[in-house]
């Protein structure tokens, strides 16, 4: 995934789609060149937090926000069947290919959905808010969430293997 900065004088839809996938192509960086086993390296007992952990999790957030919230499909999660998104984090037995894979196709769904929308005003009722957000706050909050775990990411990397930036 080619990460290409977002645009400095972008009309707002153009400029939200390009900092999510700006943040998306930043998590697929950091795991870049890492082997199956360096990337579901645990940080610290008894955290199960790893690079695929983040991967998985993020696939999971991607399937809620994009396919449940706003398309209002009825799914369930990937990897729990008690709807736990920390679950998605323990990736003890997940291999790169596994993870990723999930987490492509479910950014595929999302930029299909978020593509078909008329408009940023498109709103959904979000349960666990007990209210409505619009397609434009859905969007604000995965690039809030990618930009915290991508955190995350820079000191798990750091920590592999003492690469630092991307």
């Amino acid at each position: 995934m080619e990460r290409i900065s977002p645009p400095l004088t972008g009309q707002e839809r153009e400029t939200l789609r390009a900092f999510l996938d700006y943040h998306r192509a930043t998590l697929a960086l950091k795991c870049e060149g890492l082997t199956d086993g360096q990337l579901r390296l645990a940080s610290m007992p008894p955290s199960t937090l790893s690079l695929l952990g983040l991967v998985r999790h993020m696939a999971e957030v991607e399937r809620h926000w994009f396919r449940r919230v706003v398309n209002g499909e009825e799914l369930p999660h990937r990897w729990s069947d008690t709807h736990d998104f920390q679950a998605a984090y323990d990736a003890s037995g997940s291999t790169r290919a596994e993870a990723f894979t999930a987490w492509e196709e479910e950014v595929a769904h999302a930029r299909r959905i978020e593509a078909a929308a008329p408009s940023l005003d498109v709103t959904a009722y979000v349960p666990s808010w007990k209210e409505e957000a619009s397609l434009r706050l859905v969007m604000l909050h995965l690039i809030h969430e990618y930009a915290r775990h991508n955190g995350h990411a820079d000191f798990l990397r750091e920590a592999l293997d003492g690469a630092t930036g991307a």
